[in-house]
This record gives structure tokens, sequence and C-alpha cells, in this order.
């Protein structure tokens, strides 16, 4: 029991450690691919030192919403970080791991976040707020129905059951169900992680912003857990599609040897999906507010098409 609690906790601080880590290459991929020379793989984390040496201010028509949702965005991610396998099938939290709870995780930090950009009172936080909660109406469902095709595969909906389904499955998951669910689950990923051609993490113009018009308003201590927070996020989702459809290389026995192995392996896939999101990025322009529904939608088709196939090919 001591064992798989300290395997645990060192996935939850593997992930804190990566998360800006992570933002820091694929803002250096992108500026490479469009020929800058782009700001330090590591500028995140001085990002957060300098924002944990500066006082929070708190403007005095907001309420106790805008205090408090930092403390739960950032919660709600410790306790999603605690419930997905990362570089080992257990987790801290390995017997609630369930596909349902993580969803309604990240509604709850999304919804407080929208409330306060409401709350602050200004047109960009309002702004902010509207689009996210519209954009979010369709990606829940299409994030939803991937995962769900995996658990129906696996006959649970336990994060555990469905990786150790998968790798003792081999190569034989890999089935037309399996593959469209992971297509489906990356276009979510872009729109979850506020990335070009839904949002453009890069700005704060007013045409162009979405997830930024909800944190202007915060700053210091406030805006570090924020920031902190969305970085964990970007790390939680490409751990779900890396170590939901190829979890191949996480550790299945609590060893060491089994452990660095895992950890290596996860680095290597997070470094891939993030330098292919990068390259994504960069090779598209900013979709029409009005356009990403449309981008959902074929997201959300394409995994009940994988849903359907899972009982018509049954494979």
């Amino acid at each position: 029991m001591l064992r798989e609690t300290a395997i645990g906790a060192y996935q939850i601080f593997l992930i804190i450690l990566l998360a800006p880590l992570l933002t820091g290459i694929i803002k250096k991929t992108k500026a490479f691919f469009q020929t800058r020379k782009g700001p330090n793989v590591f500028q995140p984390y001085f990002d957060l030192y300098k924002y944990l040496q500066k006082e929070s201010v708190v403007s005095e028509h907001t309420s106790w919403i805008f205090r408090v949702t930092p403390l739960i965005y950032f919660s709600s991610m410790l306790v999603v970080t605690a419930i997905v396998p990362v570089v080992a099938t257990h987790s801290l939290l390995a017997f609630t791991a369930d596909l349902i709870l993580i969803i309604y995780l990240f509604a709850l930090a999304r919804f407080f976040l929208a409330l306060a950009g409401l709350d602050a009172g200004s047109a960009f936080g309002g702004m902010g707020s509207s689009r996210e909660m519209a954009v979010a109406a369709i990606a829940e469902p299409a994030f939803m129905l991937p995962l769900f095709t995996m658990a129906v595969a696996a006959g649970t909906t336990n994060l555990t059951g469905i990786v150790q389904s998968v790798v003792t499955g081999g190569e034989g998951v890999l089935t037309l169900a399996h593959l469209m669910s992971f297509m489906a689950l990356f276009v979510v990923a872009v729109a979850e992680t506020g990335r070009i051609p839904v949002d453009n993490p890069d700005t704060h113009l007013e045409l162009t912003m979405i997830h930024e018009g909800m944190l202007l308003e915060y700053s210091g201590r406030d805006l570090a857990l924020l920031s902190l927070g969305v970085s964990i996020k970007q790390v939680l989702i490409f751990t779900l599609l890396a170590n939901i459809f190829f979890p191949w290389g996480i550790a299945t026995v609590f060893s060491i040897g089994a452990l660095l192995t895992g950890t290596l392996v996860f680095i290597l896939k997070l470094l891939i999906i993030g330098i292919v999101m990068a390259v994504v990025e960069t090779s598209f322009a900013k979709t029409r507010l009005f356009k990403v529904p449309d981008l959902l939608l074929g997201s959300f088709l394409i995994g009940l098409l994988g849903l359907v196939s899972k009982f018509v090919f049954r494979g």
C-alpha cells in the first residue's frame, strides 16, 4: 500500500514538473516553424516565479467567486492528476479513476473560470466566458464519446481497467473504432487546450481570444495558480491521448526499472504529441468563431462513427 501511494505521488509530482516545460517546448517549436527565435523553453517557469513574487490585485467589485476560482481550478486539476495513470497503470486515486468523474472535474474548473470572468464585470471577461461556454457545449459531448468507446471496449469506465485492457490486447486493439476515437479526441484536445484553429493562446486581441479573456483580471499568485493549472490540464489531456489509446511502455509492475522506462516513454509521448500540436497550429489559420462549432461537430461525428463501428464490426 505504501509503495502504491509513493508511485501515485511520484506521478503527480511529474505532471506538475513537466507541465510548464511542455508549454515552453510547444512555443519553441511553433517559433521554429515560423522562422522566429522564440522564447526559452524554460520561460514558463520564469513566468510562474515572477507571478509568485507579485501581489494579487483584486477589484473591489468582485465577489468570493473571483477569489476562490484559482484554488478550485488548480485543485480540480490536481485531483484529475491523482486519477489519471501516467507512468504506471496504478494512480493515487485508482479506486475512483472513473472517466465520468474526470469529465465532471474538467467541467467544474471551466464553470468557475467562466463565472470568474463574468464576476469582474469587464467586457473582455464576459466575452471570453460567453465564448468558452459556447465552445464547451459542443466540445464536452465530443470529448466524452471517444472515451466511452474505449470504455465499451474494455467493459469498464475505470481508467486503470481501460489502460490494462489495451496493454494486454496488444496490436489487436488497433481497430477502426480505436483509431477514429483517437482522431476525434485529438481534435477536441485542440479546443480544450485553447489552440489554433479554435483559439490563439499567444494573443490578447479581442477578436481571437477566448481563454485569455477570462484571465485578464487576475494577477500575482492567483494568476500563477491559474497558469499552472492550465498547463497541467494540457498535460492531462495529452496523457489521456497517449495512455488510453497507445499505453504501451507504461509500467504494469511496481519496480524501479519499470517506472524509469515508463517515465521515459511517457515523456517521449508528450514530446511527440506536443510537436504535432505545434505543427497543427502553424499549419492552420485561426478559424472564425462561428466556424468553430462546425469543427467540433465534425469531431463529434467521428467519435460517434467510432462508437457505432465498435458494435457493427465488433472490433
